[in-house]
């Protein structure tokens, strides 16, 4: 008796298909893990070495490496000077590490908010939490005694950025739901308000005082010390953490809010809580090195683009990518215009104004899947 074709096994189509892809995605994404995380190695010591004291890549390894593992040789044999030791340990070290946290941020919350929102022209900056920071670090700055209401420099511009989070929410709110296109719209009204402010303030106060207000809205990281990484760390650590713990509940948000619902993803819920974690990564950030902009934008698509738009597969490249963007733009800013130094934010400006412009035009944003 013949065997009608509906008993006849067959293999799903899509296994054998993909085998090859996936193959070649993982051997992708196993080699950009390894070029990035040699890269930032490669980095920090660059960074570590560079300076106006001259210090060799190798010595700037072995003070690195002598403070991880105390009792080495090296320290004690006077081939490392007291100078090189603490331009190296106190000074170059953090600032790179503060850079490379600042870029890991800016890069998941440009990552996280254009999942969000399913724009891939979404970047952190236009929800105005960058401006509200400013208008706090400028409050400071203008009182003349970097302090407002009691808050440093650093403590203002984080409480400003979290109040322009508490607005945007609030204005994005429609019906009790977060509107995506509402919150792109109240983030950019809400913006030039503040920078409206920021601005103003900054033409009223004292000379003295702008060179420091236009230092701190272009970004720098100059001023780090290692008491700045924690809040910027623990904000890293905790929304990468839930990012990945979340990876298949953000693919299924890129497939639309009635697919992700019929997942059985919370979309409401999701959709807030991603805000507050964009918020919390760029206010942490800004709040200890300024506005830096377009770095949420550069490099998620750069990720994409090698691995695709699968979250478990980019948010760590997306981290690692940040972290070496920034860290590579903090060490040209150092080095390019010797001995003047150019705020970060001009040199990611100049590289991502180009690609927003390039991504504007192209057929590609689609191809990355976000909008789709």
């Amino acid at each position: 008796m013949n065997a009608s074709p509906r008993t006849i096994p067959t293999l799903p189509r899509p296994v054998v298909a993909l085998a090859p892809a996936r193959r070649a995605t993982l051997w992708r994404r196993c080699g950009a893990t390894a070029l990035l995380c040699a890269g930032i190695v490669v980095v920090i010591l660059l960074s570590t070495s560079t300076g106006p004291l001259a210090t060799s890549l190798s010595d700037a390894a072995k003070i690195i490496s002598g403070h991880f593992l105390p009792g080495m040789v090296w320290m004690q044999d006077g081939t490392i000077s007291v100078s090189q030791d603490q331009a190296v340990w106190n000074f170059r070290l953090p600032r790179t590490l503060l850079a490379g946290i600042a870029g890991a941020s800016l890069a998941l919350a440009g990552a996280l908010l254009q999942t969000n929102v399913r724009n891939p022209l979404a970047e952190p900056y236009i929800l105005g939490v960058s401006a509200g920071a400013g208008v706090g670090a400028v409050l400071a700055i203008v009182s003349g005694s970097t302090a407002v209401a009691g808050l440093g420099l650093n403590a203002a511009a984080f409480v400003g950025a979290a109040g322009a989070t508490v607005l945007v929410y609030l204005l994005a709110r429609q019906g009790g739901v977060i509107a995506p296109s509402r919150l792109i719209l109240a983030g950019v009204a809400l913006g030039s308000l503040l920078a409206a402010i920021t601005n103003f303030l900054t033409i009223t106060t004292e000379a003295q005082n702008v060179y420091s207000v236009l230092f701190f809205l272009l970004g720098s990281v100059s001023a780090a010390s290692y008491p700045q990484l924690i809040l910027p760390g623990i904000a890293l650590a905790g929304v990468g953490l839930y990012a990945m713990l979340r990876s298949r509940a953000l693919n299924a948000m890129l497939a639309g809010d009635e697919t992700a619902i019929a997942l059985g993803v919370n979309v409401t819920s999701m959709r807030r809580t991603l805000l507050l974690a964009t918020a919390l990564l760029t206010a942490t950030t800004v709040a200890v090195c300024g506005g830096i902009g377009f770095v949420g934008l550069v490099v998620p698509h750069a990720v994409r683009m090698i691995v695709g738009s699968d979250h478990r597969r980019m948010l760590p490249l997306v981290i690692l990518g940040g972290a070496l963007f920034l860290m590579i733009t903090d060490l040209l800013a150092r080095t390019v215009a010797q001995p003047a130094e150019i705020p970060l934010g001009i040199l990611t400006a100049a590289v991502g104004a180009p690609f927003f412009l390039w991504l504007m035009r192209s057929s590609g944003a689609r191809a990355a899947g976000v909008d789709r």
